[in-house]
Order: structure tokens, then sequence, then C-alpha cells
């Protein structure tokens, strides 16, 4: 096995030029320790991932959705632990979730249709936005198209380092 230039930071390694992060959500995962070998990248990636993560326009459940259809998508053993673990004390059922790796229907469906066209097309096409639009909105599409991109940075990132999945999610 070999080892990776970036391991998570530990709190000793922190790098002081971003000490206000670490007891937030900056110290609290692996992917974030990891990336806190960037700090200046770290401190600009705050504003954006409290909007997708906390503040989308999806709402908590279809950002989910998005999120497990992304991590499939990308292979990242990381996201997908990560997400059915928030899925999960999001009260998702296990079929619902279990699902976005395959063929899903209703909403769900959509939802990966749309993430599907964004990994395969690298656009949603004017049909697929439409029927996107009228189902969760304009800017829902708009936090859809970049919870996608955000998560495929995170998923770029945590396999290109091989960041272990935290162990309060593995276990």
């Amino acid at each position: 096995m070999t080892q990776t230039p970036c391991p998570p930071l530990t709190d000793a390694d922190w790098p002081p030029e971003i000490a206000d992060l670490r007891d937030g959500f900056a110290g609290a995962l692996n992917v974030y320790r990891t990336m806190a070998h960037h700090p200046a990248l770290l401190r600009a990636w705050a504003p954006l991932r409290q909007h997708v993560v906390k503040d989308s326009a999806l709402g908590a459940e279809r950002s989910e959705i998005v999120i497990l259809r992304a991590a499939h998508r990308m292979g990242s053993a990381y996201e997908w632990a990560h997400h059915v673990h928030r899925a999960r004390a999001l009260g998702m059922a296990e079929e619902r979730i279990e699902a976005m790796r395959g063929d899903p229907s209703g909403e769900d469906g959509l939802i990966a249709r749309g993430v599907d066209a964004l990994f395969d097309q690298r656009r949603l096409p004017p049909d697929l936005e439409a029927e996107l639009a009228a189902r969760l909105g304009r800017e829902g599409v708009f936090d859809l198209i970049a919870t996608v991109g955000f998560y495929s940075i995170l998923g770029y990132l945590l396999m290109t380092y091989d960041t272990p999945i935290d162990a309060g999610i593995s276990a």
C-alpha cells in the first residue's frame, strides 16, 4: 500500500492560518483535515460548503439523494458511507438509499437522471432541465448542479489522497 502524501492532518499539524476552522466543520471530518493541506482552499471552501450542505434550495432529503447518486457515480466509498449515515439520520429508508445505486423511481429517479446527465453529458439537456425545474424550482436545479460539482471535487480529493473513512462512520 502506498503512503499518501496528504493524510488527514492531526490537531498538532493543523495550519495556524486556519486555526479558527479546526473546531468547526473542518476539524470534524477527514475530508476537511485532508483539504487543510491547502489552507487557502479550505478557507474559500467554507462559505460554499455552508450553502451546499446547509442552505440548499433542495432541502435535506433531496440533497442527500443528489449526493448519494454522485457518490455512487464517482465511486467514492468515503462519500457514499458518510451520506448513507446522513440519510439514515434523516429517517430515509434503506431501500430508498440503496436504490440510488440502481434505477430509482419517482422524484428520486428524476434527480438521479439529472445527476447522471451531468456526469455523462456534462450538462442538463433542455427537456430534463425543464422537468427538474418544474419539480425542484429553478434554484433547486442550480443547487443540484452545484452539489454535483461540489461533491465531485471532494471525491477527486478523497480518492487522490486515499482519505480514510472517519472512524465514527465506518463503525
